[in-house]
This record gives structure tokens, C-alpha cells and sequence, in this order.
């Protein structure tokens, strides 16, 4: 009899992997993916940038490379993230994943015992969470309002909880709620680490998404004790298919994710890094991310103005300043996950929220994506779903 590891059982993947098979289908407008719009990949770009390595040094790309990762992508990640995050790093401080998702599983492994406690924003990325279970944490959900994580409700459980070993948070355009911390917020978070002193996962695939407002400083830019572990990545910016992330961190930490990555795949893909890296040397990423915003900015605005028009006043949903996602809260006894399955009939998918709670309870949320689909498919979809709503509604 084959008998697997009881980790196994703490893993939730059917709501989310059955729901994905069925928007896998054309006829569904989703708008249950994370996913980047696929017409703004650089493809001919990347093309060009995958000739250039192969003909300049074809048999270093097919070749094993180090675990930190490509000397010269990581000093371009040093100069990027000082120009965008105000983070000021060297070279050696930065480990190149297989995607930031490689980052967050490392995280667990590195600091986390079964039993210790995981601090986390109420609701949270629900592949954070997926990640971080197989290590059997006690998850501990920090109450959020409009601005983010309500520093005052960190305090009070930092300093009567025991065994705090980790806390995960995503301060730019959150997944799932797309909720951006104030600077005032960023500030007082710094202040209560510090206090406790306990290592901060800051996660920020979708920092350089920003349609407006100000850009906030990187919690790691505010970092005093070395407290910070920055996870940061290219596939929003650039195209996911490379599965290129990052963890900056001080020396001693870092180290750890590397005994991490040399135990899990060696390295990430010497031929992905070098035609990552030889596209930036040809092409202009800032000209291309200001593209990207661009749409999405424009495809967050139609689903806005949509879900004012449409939606009953008992739905509520957040404005992002940037990223991918809108979150959208209904009245208590709507359970979303039973009416994703209405909305499926109609041929428009959602993400229900239930999942993005680690502590379950909390089933009248859903989480919504701008970047995929046309504005004519966004307004077709927004009123599929105010249908579904109001007929819903007591």
C-alpha cells in the first residue's frame, strides 16, 4: 500500500485547481487568473535576445551556472531595485528563484518548525499560504482595513503571542485585495518590528504596477536590523514564462535560501537568466513596463466604472492604485464559492475568497483580475456577475 506524507493533507488545491480547469475554456470570460495580458509579452524582443545569447555563447547558456544566479542579472536587479524601491543592496545579497513563489517556499523551510506562527494580512496570497502549510505552521491573520494591515492589531498579537517566527505581508497592490499601505503605515510597521525583531517576508511582484499616486518606499529601504527578506520578480514586468524571482536579504539569511536552492534545483535556468538579462541589455524594460501600465490601468478603470454601474450598492470592492486585482465583499450569508458556480453557467469566473483566509470562515469575498480581458469581455462579465448578485440577495 502506498502510503504518502501527512503534509500532503494540509495542502488545499481542488477549489482553485478545479476552478481553473473549467475557466480554461474560451467561452469563459475569467476573471480568476493572475495572469499578465499575453498580447504585451515582448515576444519578437525576447526572440531577438535568445538568437543573440545563443550565437555569442550558446554552450555557457545549455550549461549548469552557479545557485546565486547570473552575476550580471544580479547587478541589474541591485540597480533596478535602487532606482525603484530605494533599496540599496550589493551583487552578493541577492539570490536568483525559479519565480518568487520559489522564494516563499524557501521562506517556510528556512524559518519555520511545525507549530511556530506565521503572521499574516487577513485575507492574504492564497500560493503564500499553499506554500508556507507544508511546513505546518500556526497561522495567525493580522485584521486589514482599506489601508492594509492595521499596525495597532500587529502590536497586540506580537505582544502576547509566543513563537512568532515569520511575518508575510504584501504592501504594493495586495493579492487578493489590491490595497496599497500608506507611507505613515510602512513607517510603524518598521517601528514594531524592530521591536520584536522578527524576520519580514515583504513579497512585491506588483510594485512596479502603479497608475497613480505616489510610489511608496520597499519596507526593505526602511529596514534598520536587517529584518527584511525582499522577494522580488520579473514576471510581471517582463513575462512569467521565465520563472525568474529573487531574494534580497543580509548575508547570514540569504545563505540559508541558498542551502534552499542548492537542495531544491541546483540553480534556476542559465539560458532563461541569460536572455533575460540580454533583453534588458537591448531593449528598454522602463519603455516596456510603462506600456504594461498603461493597458492595465486602462482595463482596471473600465472594470471600475463597470462595477459602479452594475453592481448592487451591498457590493463592496476596493479601488487599487495599481497591480492586478480587485477584491469584492458581499453580505455575510452570500457564500461566493456556491455562487461561483452560478456565475460558471453564465460564462464568468471569479476567484471565491475563502481560500485567501489560511483560517477559513470568511466565505463572502471574491477576488477579481483586470489585466487579461478586453473591455468589451470586463463590461459582458461585470454584468453577468451584478445578475448573479442581486439574485442572491435576501
Amino acid at each position: 500500500m502506498v502510503r504518502f506524507a501527512k503534509r500532503l493533507d494540509l495542502l488545499d488545491s481542488s477549489d482553485i485547481g478545479d476552478l481553473l480547469k473549467l475557466i480554461a475554456r474560451p467561452d469563459i470570460i475569467s476573471f480568476a487568473g493572475g495572469l499578465p495580458a499575453p498580447e504585451l509579452f515582448p515576444v519578437e524582443e525576447l526572440k531577438q535576445a535568445g538568437i543573440a545569447v545563443m550565437e555569442e555563447m550558446g554552450t555557457v547558456a545549455c550549461q549548469y551556472s552557479s545557485t546565486e544566479g547570473l552575476p550580471q542579472l544580479r547587478e541589474k536587479i541591485v540597480e533596478r531595485m535602487a532606482a525603484k524601491n530605494n533599496i540599496h543592496a550589493s551583487a552578493d545579497q541577492i539570490l536568483i528563484t525559479s519565480g518568487s513563489q520559489q522564494g516563499l517556499d524557501f521562506a517556510a523551510r528556512v524559518f519555520i518548525d511545525p507549530g511556530d506562527v506565521i503572521l499574516v494580512e487577513s485575507p492574504s496570497y492564497l500560493g503564500a499560504i499553499n506554500a508556507f502549510k507544508a511546513s505546518e505552521p500556526t497561522f495567525i491573520e493580522v485584521p486589514t482595513d482599506d489601508g492594509g494591515m492595521i499596525m495597532e492589531e500587529l502590536d497586540k498579537i506580537l505582544a502576547t503571542t509566543e513563537n512568532v517566527k515569520m511575518i508575510y505581508v504584501i504592501p504594493d497592490f495586495q493579492n487578493p485585495t489590491g490595497r496599497t499601505w500608506s507611507l505613515e503605515r510602512r513607517e510603524k510597521f518598521m517601528e514594531i518590528v524592530n521591536k520584536y525583531e522578527i524576520p519580514v517576508i515583504e513579497d512585491n511582484p506588483y510594485g512596479e504596477l502603479r497608475f497613480e499616486n505616489e510610489d511608496m518606499p520597499a519596507l526593505k529601504s526602511l529596514d534598520t536590523k536587517d529584518l527584511v527578506i525582499y522577494l522580488g520578480t520579473l514576471s510581471k514586468v517582463m513575462v512569467p514564462g521565465f520563472r525568474i524571482g529573487w531574494v534580497c536579504a543580509e548575508d547570514e539569511i540569504l545563505s540559508k535560501f541558498n542551502t534552499m536552492k542548492q537542495g531544491a534545483d541546483l540553480a534556476t535556468s542559465t539560458l532563461t537568466q541569460l536572455q533575460a538579462n540580454k533583453y534588458m541589455d537591448m531593449n528598454d524594460l522602463d519603455e516596456h513596463v510603462a506600456k504594461i501600465r498603461e493597458v492595465y490601468k486602462h482595463r482596471r478603470d473600465v472594470m471600475m466604472n463597470a462595477m459602479k454601474e452594475y453592481f448592487p450598492p451591498e457590493a463592496k470592492f476596493t479601488y487599487p492604485d495599481g497591480g492586478l486585482f480587485t477584491w469584492v465583499e458581499l453580505p455575510s450569508y452570500i457564500n461566493t464559492k456556491e455562487m461561483a458556480l452560478q456565475c460558471l453557467e453564465k460564462k464568468v469566473a471569479y476567484v471565491p475568497g475563502g481560500s485567501f483566509f489560511p483560517n477559513g470562515g470568511k466565505n463572502n469575498c471574491f477576488r477579481m483580475n483586470y489585466s487579461c480581458m478586453s473591455d468589451e469581455k470586463i463590461i459582458e462579465g461585470v454584468k453577468a456577475l451584478a445578475e448573479v448578485i442581486k439574485a442572491n440577495l435576501k
